[in-house]
C-alpha cells in the first residue's frame, strides 16, 4: 500500500505541474498589429481608431476596420487623454497587474527545481528507496508474519509427535529462557526439519509462527541467489540484520538445499556465487559475531546434499526427522481434516488409516478433499465411507477408464492374468491377504490385484521377498498355462520382479552363492540429487555370477508359480469366470468360491474367514495396490508407483518400498 500511495502522489504532482505550465505558457495569441507611438497619434488624429484600452503603459484597441493593434506610450505624456477625448475615442482603463516576488522566483526556478526533484526521486528508487527498486536486490526478501495473521497452531499438526516435542521446546525457551539457562545450557541456534515431501515440514513452521509470541521471518532458499554477483551474501547479511533488530525472533528458511548444497561438487563449476552465499550463511549462524536470540528453522527433503559445515553443532544443533505417519498418526491426521468437512456419522477412520500405508499428511488431506469433491459432484449432503474408498482408489490407481473399449479376448486374458496374481497371493503363506481383484481399467493398468497389509512392516524377510516375486509372476504364468502365449501386459511385473531379485543379490546379500556381500557402489552427483551411475567394484566373473543368481531366483519363482497354478487349475478357471461376470471381486467372494470347490481342504483359512466375518464385514476393509498390469501401449514406460505388496519404512521412497531400515 505504501508503494501504491507513493506512485499515486508522484503522478499527481506530475499532472498538476503539467497543468500549471500549460496555463503559464499557453497564453492566447492575438494577431494584433504593433504600432509606434507616432503612428498611433496619427491614427487617432485621423479618427481611424474608435476604442482603446489603457493597461499601465500599454495601449491596445481596434481600428475602424476591426483590426487590433498595440503600442507603448510614455506615462509622462499628459496630452494623450485630452486628445483621445476630443477625437471621440472610447477609453477603457485596466489596473496593471504586478507579479509578486514569489511568483517571479517560482516561474523562474520551477523548471529547474522540478528536474532536480525528479532526478532525486528516481535515484532513490534505483538505490532501494522503494520496495523492488532497481538496486534493492541486495535487500532480504524475507516476510515478517504479523501476530494474529496465522491461524495454524500445534493442534493442527498430528502424526509427528516427536517433531512437535522438539519444536515446542524451542517455543518454551523463547518464552522462558531462564528455565533452560539456569544450569548453563544454551538455546539451539538452528533446527533442521528433514523428511519426505508432504510430511508436514512447512506446516510445522506455520505452527511455530502461530504459537510463538516473537517475530517470525519466512523466506525460501531460492530467494537468496539471483543473476547478480554478491546478491545472495548481501541478502543473508540483511536478513540477519533484520533478525538482530527484532531479537528474539525465528527465521524460517524453506527448501534450504537450494542454497546450502555441498561446496565444491558441481557439474562444470560456476558455483562461486552460491558458495559465497553459503559461506555468508555459515558466518552469520556461527561466526565471530554472535546472534543471540535469532533461531534458524530450516526445512528440506534432501538433507544428504547439505554441506557438512552447515549441519555441525553450533549451527543446526538439531536435525528433526519428520517421518511418514504410522497407522495411529494417519488416523489422527484424518480426524483433523474430517472435522473440517461434513462426514457421515459412524465412519471408522481407523479402517481408512489401515488402508493407506505410506500416505503422507498431504496425501491424506488430498484424499479427504477428493471425497468432498466427489460428494459435491454427486449432490450428496455428506461424505460417506464409500466415497472415501473411491477417492482412495482414484489417488492410488487413477480414475476408472469407463470409455475404454476392450475386446472379449483381451478381457479374458486380463481376467486370467489377475486371477493368477490373486490365486498365488492367496495360496502362498506369509503374504499380505488379497482384498480386491478387478479387471476394470484404471490409469494405465488394464486390471489390478490388491492386498491389504495386516500390520506395518519395516523389514522384510527373504521368504517374503521370494513370495512377492512369485505373486508378480502369477499373471504371466497363468497366461502361458491357459493360452500357451504371453502378452505385453506383464511388462511391468517383469521389470519389478527383476529389480527386486537384483537388490536381493547385490544390496541385501540374500544369495547363497555370492554370500553376505554388497556389489556395486552408488555414485550420486550432488547437484542432480539422484543416482546417475553405479561404480562397479567387482570382476567380470563376479558379474556373471550375479546375473546367474538373479536368474536363478526368477526361474525358481516361475517353477513354483507354474506348479501352484497347474495344481489349482479349477480354482483359476472359476475365479476367472467370476471376474468376467462381476468385473470386481472381493476377498469374501474368492474364499467362498474356493471353499465350495475344495471343501475341507483349507480348514485354517475357513476358520479365520468365519472369525473375521463375525467381527467385521469384508466390504468395510480398505485396500492397497499390489500388482497393476500395464496395458500393451504403456510397456515402453511402465508405471512403478504401485510397487511390492508390503508397507514401506517411513523413510523409504513410495516407488521403492522394498527398501528396509533396521
Amino acid at each position: 500500500m505504501n508503494t501504491f500511495y507513493k506512485n499515486l502522489s508522484m503522478w499527481l504532482v506530475i499532472g498538476l505541474t503539467m497543468i500549471l505550465l500549460f496555463n503559464l505558457f499557453n497564453k492566447p495569441q492575438t494577431n494584433s498589429t504593433s504600432l509606434t507611438y507616432s503612428e498611433f497619434i496619427s491614427s487617432v488624429e485621423s479618427k481611424a481608431i474608435t476604442r482603446v484600452v489603457l493597461n499601465g503603459d500599454v495601449i491596445s484597441g481596434t481600428t475602424q476596420d476591426g483590426k487590433p493593434f498595440q503600442t507603448i506610450y510614455p506615462l509622462s505624456d499628459t496630452e494623450l487623454i485630452p486628445m483621445l477625448r476630443q477625437t471621440g475615442v472610447n477609453i477603457a482603463v485596466k489596473e496593471a497587474q504586478k507579479d509578486s516576488w514569489f511568483m517571479t522566483i517560482f516561474v523562474s526556478w520551477f523548471p529547474m527545481l522540478l528536474l532536480i526533484g525528479v532526478w532525486v526521486f528516481f535515484m532513490r528508487q534505483m538505490q532501494g528507496g522503494g520496495k523492488g527498486g532497481a538496486l534493492s536486490f541486495g535487500k532480504t526478501r524475507a516476510k515478517l508474519m504479523e501476530q494474529g495473521t496465522n491461524k495454524v497452531t500445534f493442534d493442527d499438526v498430528a502424526g509427528i509427535d516427536e517433531a512437535k516435542e522438539e519444536l515446542e521446546e524451542i517455543i518454551d525457551f523463547l518464552k522462558d529462557p531462564q528455565k533452560f539457562t539456569v544450569l548453563g545450557g544454551r538455546i539451539p541456534k538452528g533446527v533442521l526439519l528433514a523428511g519426505t515431501p508432504g510430511t508436514g515440514k512447512t506446516l510445522l513452521a506455520k505452527a511455530i509462527a502461530g504459537e510463538a509470541d516473537v517475530p517470525f521471518f519466512t523466506i525460501s532458499g531460492s530467494d537468496f541467489v539471483e543473476m547478480f554477483v554478491g546478491v545472495g551474501a548481501s541478502r543473508v547479511r540483511d536478513l540477519f540484520t533484520q533478525g538482530k533488530k527484532n531479537a528474539p525472533c525465528i527465521i524460517f528458511i524453506d527448501e534450504i538445499d537450494a542454497v546450502g548444497r555441498h561446496r565444491g561438487a558441481g557439474l562444470g563449476g560456476g558455483h562461486d556465487e552460491r558458495e559465497q552465499t553459503l559461506n555468508q550463511l555459515l558466518v552469520e549462524m556461527d561466526g565471530f559475531e554472535s546472534n543471540e536470540g535469532v533461531i534458524i528453522v530450516a526445512a528440506t527433503n534432501r538433507p544428504d546434499v547439505l554441506d557438512p559445515a552447515l549441519l555441525r553443532p553450533g549451527r543446526f544443533d538439531r536435525q528433526v526427522v519428520v517421518p511418514v505417519p504410522d497407522v495411529g498418526g494417519r488416523k489422527k491426521i484424518l480426524e483433523i481434516y474430517a472435522n473440517k468437512t461434513k462426514m457421515a456419522p459412524g465412519i471408522d477412520l481407523e479402517v481408512l488409516a489401515r488402508g493407506t500405508p505410506g500416505f503422507s499428511g498431504a496425501d491424506l488431506e488430498n484424499l479427504i478433499n477428493e471425497a468432498a469433491l466427489m460428494a459435491a459432484r454427486t449432490g450428496a449432503k455428506e461424505i460417506s465411507l464409500e466415497l472415501l474408498e473411491k477417492a482412495k482408489d482414484k489417488i492410488m490407481m487413477g480414475a476408472e477408464r469407463k470409455s475404454m473399449i476392450i475386446t472379449d479376448k483381451e478381457k479374458e486374458v486380463t481376467a486370467y492374468h489377475e486371477a493368477g496374481h490373486a490365486l498365488v497371493a492367496w495360496l502362498l503363506p506369509g503374504t499380505d491377504p488379497v482384498h480386491k481383484v478387478t479387471i476394470i481399467p484404471r490409469g494405465r493398468a488394464l486390471g489390478l490385484t490388491m492386498q491389504l497389509p495386516v500390520d506395518e512392516k519395516y523389514t522384510h524377510s527373504k521368504t517374503f521377498l521370494e513370495n512377492t516375486i512369485c505373486i508378480l509372476f502369477g499373471g504371466r504364468v497363468a497366461e502361458k498355462i491357459i493360452f500357451n502365449e504371453i502378452t505385453t501386459g506383464a511388462g511391468n511385473d517383469l521389470e519389478r520382479a527383476t529389480g527386486l531379485a537384483r537388490k536381493m543379490v547385490c544390496e541385501w546379500g540374500m544369495s547363497d552363492e555370492l554370500g553376505p556381500l554388497t556389489y556395486g557402489k552408488k555414485e550420486e552427483q550432488i547437484f542432480l540429487g539422484r543416482e546417475i551411475a553405479q561404480h562397479r567394484d567387482f570382476s567380470d566373473d563376479t558379474a556373471r555370477l550375479i546375473d546367474k543368481a538373479v536368474k536363478d531366483i526368477i526361474n525358481k519363482a516361475v517353477v513354483t508359480v507354474t506348479q501352484l497354478l497347474k495344481d489349482n487349475r479349477d480354482i483359476l478357471d472359476k475365479m476367472t469366470e467370476l471376474l468376467l461376470e462381476k468385473e470386481t471381486i472381493m476377498l469374501s467372494d474368492i474364499e467362498k468360491m474356493i471353499f465350495e470347490l475344495r471343501p475341507g481342504q483349507f480348514p485354517e483359512a475357513e476358520a479365520a474367514q468365519a472369525k473375521k466375518t463375525a467381527q467385521v464385514a469384508p466390504e468395510a476393509v480398505a485396500d492397497t495396490v499390489v500388482t497393476p498390469d500395464v496395458a500393451a501401449d504403456a510397456v515402453a514406460e511402465p508405471e512403478s508407483d504401485e510397487e511390492v505388496p508390503e508397507e514401506s519404512a517411513p523413510s523409504a521412497s513410495p516407488k521403492d518400498p522394498t527398501i528396509s531400515q533396521g
